[in-house]
C-alpha cells in the first residue's frame, strides 16, 4: 500500500489479509500441495497422512474440515464398510494451489536464503 492510500485498503477484510488468513495454519498449504502434486487432486485421509510426515491424524482431520468449510476441498463418502472418505480439491482449491506452488518453487530455489534466517522459536528445524 502506498502512503496516503485510502483507509479501506487496510480493512480487516481486505483481500491480502483474507488470503493470508487461509494459510494461517501450518498444514493448509501442505495439504493443498500434496493433494495437487502427489495425488492428482484427490486422496483418502490415510493416504494423505502417509504423504505428510509429521502431521497427526487429529491435525489432518481438523485441517481438512477447515478446508472443507471454506471451500478448498470437498469430502466424498463412499458406501463401504468401513466408509471410505476421499477429499478432492474444489475448483477454488485448484486456483489456490497456483500461488502455493509458486511459493514452494521460490523456497526450493532460495533454500540458501532460508538457511540464513534464524530459527523461529516454534520450529523443529535444527
Amino acid at each position: 500500500m502506498k502512503p496516503g492510500s485510502p483507509e479501506e485498503d487496510w480493512r480487516e477484510d481486505c483481500a491480502p489479509r483474507r488470503v493470508l488468513e487461509l494459510f494461517a495454519t501450518k498444514w493448509t498449504s501442505m495439504v493443498l500441495h500434496t493433494l495437487h502434486v502427489r495425488h492428482a487432486g484427490a486422496a483418502r485421509t490415510g493416504v494423505l497422512q502417509r504423504s505428510l510426515p509429521g502431521i497427526s491424524k487429529k491435525m489432518l482431520v481438523q485441517t481438512l474440515r477447515e478446508m472443507e468449510e471454506v471451500g478448498l476441498v470437498s469430502r466424498h463418502v463412499e458406501s463401504a464398510v468401513p466408509p471410505a472418505v476421499t477429499y478432492r480439491l474444489t475448483a477454488v482449491g485448484r486456483r489456490f494451489v497456483e500461488p502455493v506452488e509458486l511459493l514452494y518453487a521460490w523456497g526450493r530455489q532460495n533454500a540458501d536464503a532460508l538457511d540464513e534466517l534464524g530459527a523461529r522459536p516454534t520450529t523443529r528445524r535444527g
